[in-house]
């Protein structure tokens, strides 16, 4: 049960748990050095299902259609130093093998971390979600180049400047309001893309991209003080199921 909680207490913090060890995405705390930071990390570098992936050869499969329930709002946005992240309120519920998984978060990640085809995309969106027993699982939206994003110019236009900053969303955000109207998705066992890398996450990649216009995406990375995505891991012998 205490790893059960440390996953969920991952969900609530981003998807990597904070530790003294720095880690980033640049210079010695690169996520090339991640495993060797601290020995909480070493499935960073040891594990055969982490994320993100290249998602190709597609195995055609009966997944079944998601309903995504998002009728509350984020109530805060914050800055940790690796995204942006708004916090949701209790209670979301989305449904994925019989289990309920509860909505925590979404955050983003510019450029994307998961691929297509080898295909980056512009900006990725992570929702967060976690049961009961701590167990995770993510929804991913990737976004195109094109008209600026209604819902993330709310976000945008609270977000703190400065890591370790947070506020009150003060405009509404609903997190459905993050995803595409065509909600077919691929989906693959990954883990958390920050460490400590935990594995067992359920991946759900959106098939459909909203866009995010090219002044949005250089406001976050503005932000963020450039790229904080992790370069993509070896699919080995997983299956992407669509």
């Amino acid at each position: 049960m205490a790893a059960q909680h440390a996953r969920h207490e991952n969900a609530m913090q981003g998807e990597g748990q904070e530790h003294t060890v720095h880690w980033g995405y640049r210079g010695p705390g690169a996520p090339a050095n991640w495993s060797a930071l601290s020995a909480d990390y070493a499935i960073c570098g040891s594990g055969r299902n982490q994320s993100p992936v290249d998602l190709r050869g597609f195995v055609d499969a009966e997944l079944p259609v998601l309903d995504f329930n998002y009728s509350g709002m984020a109530v805060e946005i914050l800055n940790n130093g690796h995204t942006v992240q708004a916090n949701y309120v209790p209670g979301i519920v989305l449904v994925i093998d019989g289990r309920g998984f509860e909505l925590k978060q979404f955050h983003f990640h510019a450029p994307s971390e998961n691929l297509i085809d080898g295909k980056s995309y512009p900006l990725e969106a992570h929702l967060v979600h976690a049961d009961k027993d701590g167990n995770l699982a993510v929804v991913s939206v990737l976004y195109e180049l094109g008209d600026a994003n209604n819902a993330l110019a709310r976000l945008w236009s609270q977000m703190p400047e400065k890591s370790g900053d947070k506020a009150i969303l003060n405009a509404q955000v609903k997190a459905g309001d993050l995803l595409p109207k065509d909600r077919d998705y691929y989906r693959f066992n990954g883990s958390l893309t920050t460490p400590p890398c935990s594995q067992g996450v359920i991946w759900l990649v959106m098939k459909e991209h909203p866009t995010v216009s090219r002044q949005q995406v250089e406001q976050f990375s503005r932000i963020l003080g450039g790229p904080n995505n992790r370069p993509v891991q070896p699919l080995n012998a997983r299956l992407v199921l669509e």
